[in-house]
């Protein structure tokens, strides 16, 4: 008999650019620059939307909202997110919790989890307990250190109904 918990995890990154708000975690967070996408960019609910996919084995991000479509163009990633959550409680599944981490070397974000907490745990339709976020730094290295761009994981925990 199969599992009625599964696990699933995601990835995403994003290049930092000029004229765009930065959205993290369905916030904005002020900052001269934004992430750079197809939507608006928001590193950590497309890793969030990989991982719950992932988790359900339905896929990844790109199946069922691909960069190239244009009525997904500057999507609000928050209503792609809570898409998720419906096709997750049509195959009677529950998010049981998120783990997060954001990867970047400005802004930090530390002052901004609660928010993001709270907003995730909205669209998600669970406490804002059940979402952990937080971030680290890539120490200078890569794009990522050299502040050109920010990249987030998650993990996602969801169980059959």
């Amino acid at each position: 008999m199969a599992s009625k918990i599964r696990v699933g995890t995601g990835f995403d990154v994003h290049r930092l650019v000029l004229e765009r708000k930065l959205i993290i975690g369905g916030i904005h967070v002020p900052f001269n620059l934004g992430l750079e996408g197809h939507s608006d960019g928001d590193v950590l609910i497309h890793a969030i939307i990989d991982a719950l996919l992932g988790a359900a084995a339905l896929g990844d991000i790109g199946i069922f909202f691909p960069a190239g479509e244009a009525k997904f163009a500057n999507a609000d990633s928050a209503a792609l997110l809570a898409q998720v959550r419906t096709w997750l409680g049509e195959r009677n599944y529950a998010i049981v919790n998120i783990d997060s981490v954001i990867i970047c070397e400005r802004p930090k974000l530390a002052s901004f989890y609660p928010a993001m907490q709270a907003r995730l745990g909205q669209i998600l339709g669970v406490s804002p307990n059940q979402v952990g976020i937080k971030a680290k730094t890539a120490e200078g290295l890569g794009d990522i250190g050299k502040g050109d761009a920010i990249a987030a994981q998650a993990c996602a925990l969801i169980e059959s109904t």
